[in-house]
């Protein structure tokens, strides 16, 4: 019960946290000849929180979760069967070090947000980490359209 709940949360986080970087990306395409702001920093803010947020649940759901390293030592799978299965190869490596490479782009464009710095330049760098990022979750989404063993709902929180 507890690992479904973790896990709908996870879900739940994942279309707030790519809801916020599609709203910040367009508002800094838009707004980049502006000065850095107050509405800048709050979103960065929040962005860099639901960050953190998923990244706890998806370490919780890895470590203690069925699906994570718990599924490699109750099954016994060796590193080659891993690597030979896709949907393994997915859950096991390929999800949570895309992941991770996205959420370190966010908390790097978080610490850029926090430099001294030329406004203009620190708006596109926010902005050129957080499309990069953007990018690698979009591909690392297990999307309900993907191949048996690796697809799942759209919203986890509602199944």
């Amino acid at each position: 019960m507890l690992h479904e709940g973790i896990l709908g949360i996870h879900s739940l986080m994942r279309w707030i946290l790519l809801g916020l970087l599609f709203i910040n990306i367009f508002r800094i395409t838009v707004e980049s000849k502006e000065e850095y702001d107050e509405t800048d920093k709050k979103f960065s803010f929040w962005i860099t929180l639901f960050t953190w947020l998923n990244i706890v649940s998806a370490f919780d759901l890895y470590i203690l979760g069925p699906n994570g390293i718990m599924m490699i030592r109750n099954q016994g799978y060796s590193l080659n069967q891993v690597m030979n299965s896709s949907w393994l190869r997915f859950w096991i490596i390929e999800h949570p070090i895309m992941m991770l490479i996205a959420m370190v782009l966010i908390i790097v464009s978080h610490s850029v947000s926090l430099k001294n710095m030329n406004a203009k330049n620190k708006l596109k760098l926010m902005n050129f980490l957080y499309i990069i990022a953007i990018v690698i979750i979009i591909v690392a989404v297990p999307w309900p359209f993907r191949l048996n063993g690796i697809a799942r709902p759209a919203f986890r929180a509602l199944y």
